[in-house]
């Protein structure tokens, strides 16, 4: 038998058990009903299932999606530095968007922004994998990479 604040009470019956909770307005819970003799403790039921609740849900990992924006025209460092951002993103277990916008008449050009996220994809091919090719909406080029 444990107490409610954790000290043991050693091996008891089970009607002076009941009479020990009842006493402490608190319930009566088997821990371990496999072991010789079995294990009691005393708790607040609410208490505990709301706990183990909380902790369940705890479990799931959020993932949320990071976005990286580039040009047709953005120069080699700056492509570079945002691979290493998408690279940093993606290893802490994020989803990394990325988003090519065409502004004016480089629409005309959609083949010079689709060579930009194949640099992507390639730079990226080692630690990520495509969730989502890359396809059109409107003025923009959108993929979007998942971490392996």
């Amino acid at each position: 038998m444990i107490d409610y604040d954790g000290s043991q009470l050693g091996v008891m019956d089970i009607f002076s058990a009941r009479k020990h909770a009842f006493d402490k307005d608190l319930d009566l819970v088997e821990v371990a009903p496999e072991a010789k003799p079995p294990v009691c403790k005393i708790l607040d039921y609410g208490k505990y299932c709301y706990q183990q609740a909380k902790k369940h849900t705890s479990k799931h990992k959020t993932i949320t999606v990071k976005e990286v924006k580039v040009r047709p025209q953005t120069n080699e460092h700056d492509l570079m530095f945002k691979i290493k951002n998408a690279i940093k993103f993606l290893e802490h277990g994020h989803k990394v968007k990325v988003t090519m916008f065409f502004r004016g008449r480089e629409i005309v050009h959609k083949s010079l922004g689709k060579k930009v996220i194949d640099r992507f994809v390639e730079d990226l091919s080692g630690i990520a994998t495509i969730e989502q090719s890359a396809k059109m909406e409107g003025n923009r080029m959108i993929i979007v990479l998942a971490p392996k």
